[in-house]
């Protein structure tokens, strides 16, 4: 590592209600990776938000290459050299990858937008980052790996000197993660200083060099990576023992009713000829690399997506499901993995969005309850810990794990039968996921049924009764949580292939 190259000290930041940071530290040399980690809510992006001029400080000072300095907007940082991949991807997804690349910086000819340098110089940086992209493709025809890739190289395009990676591997299978890891060891090489922000802690060894821990808005303390243990980081993170017992057999009675079956469900080539049965207090697993058709199905079951046959019995009962709203008449709730899309309304406040899927429920005429609303939403809020200073926050001003909290509060409250959960713990620290794993356990004892997708196979492996492994849109096997293992389930995860 070479001599420090940002230092923020004693950081204070307060939003209505919420005391976000409080007299925080952090340094970062040149040619150093410095993972940031903690719970959602901690600070970590709030801080890095402050340093990228998002966010104005209430005080504390910053100093960059050996100035004090405070920026005013992302702009002025990225000018600075000082340039942030945001968790949540931001892209226009109707223009080319090339021109998102480029966006507010275009090459010109005269009067006129210079594409064919744009894509000249993405290919560029595409080939020094060693991955394979189209710089004419739409973004949106892109996978989440891919665009997250492009996230990258447009930051890597502004000849940065810090740049701050926010949850990079969330969203990408076992190979772009290793890419990904190459590129940074590239940088590391140019002296460039990364900021790592994660919850994937068996990364941590990895790829970075130290790592440093907050903990409700404070800094907790700061550790070398290699001299650390998985144990020494979860205890700074949370201030408490997380038991992850991993499942070893199922606890699903031989004769509990089948409450959601599918017979040779297809839509698309992402879904082929579907079948299987989901039984009363079971945790079905789905397994499969990214693209193999688990969302997919999981919409075309659901009616997010129209479906070109097959059939679906709920309690023995076939059903016509052709939108959201039928599946939840027949009792299935759907937790999105793109929360910010199809999973609630950032607008609008902690209390609106846990109703909203039952608003008939809590009105009275032509009014909603407000009483019965809020005491609803509290019993949840308290239950599954949602760090918020009161239910009429606005959701876009919680963190992205509050968020994906506040999803799974809706269909709670919902109170569905048959619940599938689409990367439930994605981008979530590990106290949170042990909070979602240990509700997920309460709501099959109570008879609930789900379907979990997962892209993490210790997750599979650790919830599942059962699991369903798909490949390029098929099932490619089924197996007992006693019988599976992640070489069995990686095997047939990657039998077309």
């Amino acid at each position: 590592m070479g001599d420090l190259i940002l230092t923020m000290k004693g950081i204070n930041k307060t939003f209505p209600g919420v005391h976000a940071l409080n007299d925080v530290d952090f340094d970062l040399h040149r040619g150093e990776v410095h993972a940031l980690m903690g719970e959602n809510g901690a600070g970590k992006s709030t801080l890095m938000k402050v340093l990228t001029g998002i966010y104005k400080k209430d005080s504390g000072t910053i100093t960059y290459e050996g100035k004090v300095v405070e920026f005013n907007n992302p702009r002025e940082a990225q000018e600075a050299g000082i340039v942030i991949v945001h968790q949540e991807l931001n892209f226009l997804g109707h223009l080319t990858v090339a021109q998102n690349i480029f966006i507010g910086r275009e090459y010109m000819k005269g009067k006129t937008i210079d594409d064919a340098r744009m894509i000249e110089e993405s290919t560029r940086l595409f080939q020094r980052m060693n991955i394979n992209i189209d710089p004419t493709e739409k973004m949106n025809n892109l996978t989440v790996g891919k665009q997250q890739m492009c996230e990258i190289a447009k930051a890597i395009s502004h000849d940065a000197k810090i740049i701050v990676f926010d949850e990079p591997t969330a969203a990408l299978t076992e190979t772009e993660v290793d890419e990904l890891f190459e590129i940074i060891r590239e940088l590391k090489k140019k002296d460039i200083g990364i900021i790592y922000i994660t919850h994937r802690i068996d990364e941590i060894k990895v790829i970075t060099d130290r790592v440093s821990v907050m903990r409700d808005g404070k800094y907790i303390g700061t550790l070398i990576s290699k001299d650390s243990t998985k144990d020494d980081i979860i205890s700074m993170m949370v201030g408490r023992v997380i038991y992850e017992e991993p499942k070893t057999e199922s606890k699903v009675p031989k004769d509990a009713p089948v409450v959601l079956k599918v017979e040779n469900l297809n839509a698309g080539r992402s879904v082929q000829n579907i079948s299987f049965e989901l039984h009363k207090g079971e945790i079905l697993g789905f397994a499969g690399l990214m693209g193999s058709g688990r969302t997919e199905t999981a919409r075309a079951i659901f009616g997010a997506d129209p479906k070109e046959s097959g059939d679906i019995y709920v309690n023995g009962t076939k059903v016509e499901i052709k939108s959201p709203q039928d599946a939840v008449i027949h009792g299935i709730g759907y937790l999105s993995e793109d929360r910010k899309r199809y999973g609630i309304v950032v607008q609008r406040t902690v209390s609106e969005n846990s109703t909203m899927a039952c608003l008939e429920n809590f009105m009275n005429g032509f009014f909603i309850n407000k009483k019965k609303e809020n005491k609803e939403t509290e019993k949840y809020v308290r239950s599954l810990a949602i760090k918020t200073p009161n239910i009429d926050q606005l959701v876009v001003d919680l963190s992205g794990g509050n968020q994906q909290k506040v999803v799974l509060t809706k269909w709670l409250v919902k109170n569905c039968d048959i619940l599938i959960f689409d990367e439930p713990t994605r981008g979530i620290d590990v106290g949170a996921k042990s909070d979602i794993y240990k509700l997920m356990n309460e709501l099959v004892k109570e008879g609930k049924s789900i379907i979990m997708i997962s892209s993490e196979l210790p997750e599979i492996l650790r919830m599942s009764d059962r699991i369903i492994v798909m490949c390029e849109g098929r099932k490619s096997g089924e197996l007992s949580i006693e019988e599976a293992t992640q070489e069995k389930i990686m095997h047939l995860a990657t039998m077309g292939n």
